[in-house]
């Protein structure tokens, strides 16, 4: 298997981290890598990544990777809960963390990458007052469980990672929700993501909110 993927990418550490879990063998296809690049727009004219390569069989979006590993790795299946009940609330979760805490993280990143008379304050404000009710929300959700379901580390906690990662430094996540901020240490801590973390290491001055020292 290929991953056309960039470790500095959130959704591509979504992705990795699966793998990393699972300990399933794949070939990292580096974005800035030459040539790489043309490869992956071969594959999706879109060019968005990850984008992951098995044999004639071409998956994209970071979710349907994962989905694409659990169905068909034998190591991988318990990263989405047999049981379809439990597999819909873990599907759940990695949405919310998709739409309402990597979604608005990226909005404020986008913004700072427009030319300086081309920002729309909207958006940004937009995204803030997403964080400003996703956050005691998911503080509330997180009191008493340690992953983002009841049916242990998933799907769900691979997403949660870098999207947490990269909002508390967009935008912090307030003392007070002790409870996700807790969460978001241990996925930090946990071996899959702090590998994905210091892979993407070399690239945080591409981080144009500027990286903070720490994590």
């Amino acid at each position: 298997m290929k991953l056309y993927a960039h470790p500095f990418s959130s959704y591509c550490q979504k992705a990795i981290v699966a793998f990393y879990e699972a300990d399933t063998s794949f070939e990292m296809r580096h974005l800035e890598e030459p040539g790489v690049g043309e490869e992956l727009a071969a594959l999706w004219p879109l060019k968005r990544f990850p984008v992951l390569q098995d044999r004639d069989t071409t998956i994209v979006e970071a979710t349907a990777i994962i989905e694409y590993l659990a169905a068909t790795r034998p190591e991988a299946a318990w990263l989405v809960p047999a049981d379809p009940v439990a597999a819909v609330e873990v599907r759940m979760m990695d949405r919310i963390f998709d739409n309402y805490v990597n979604g608005p993280q990226q909005a404020f990143i986008y913004d700072a990458l427009r030319p300086e008379d081309q920002r729309h304050p909207p958006s940004v404000a937009e995204a803030a007052a997403t964080f400003d009710n996703i956050y005691p929300w998911l503080d509330e959700r997180m009191q008493g469980r340690e992953w983002a379901t009841d049916h242990g580390f998933s799907l769900a906690d691979c997403g949660a990672g870098p999207a947490l990662f990269y909002a508390d430094w967009t935008y912090p996540i307030p003392e007070r929700f002790e409870a996700l901020r807790a969460y978001r240490a241990r996925l930090l801590a946990r071996p899959a993501m702090a590998r994905a973390v210091e892979e993407a290491r070399p690239y945080r001055s591409y981080f144009p909110l500027g990286a903070p020292d720490r994590d």
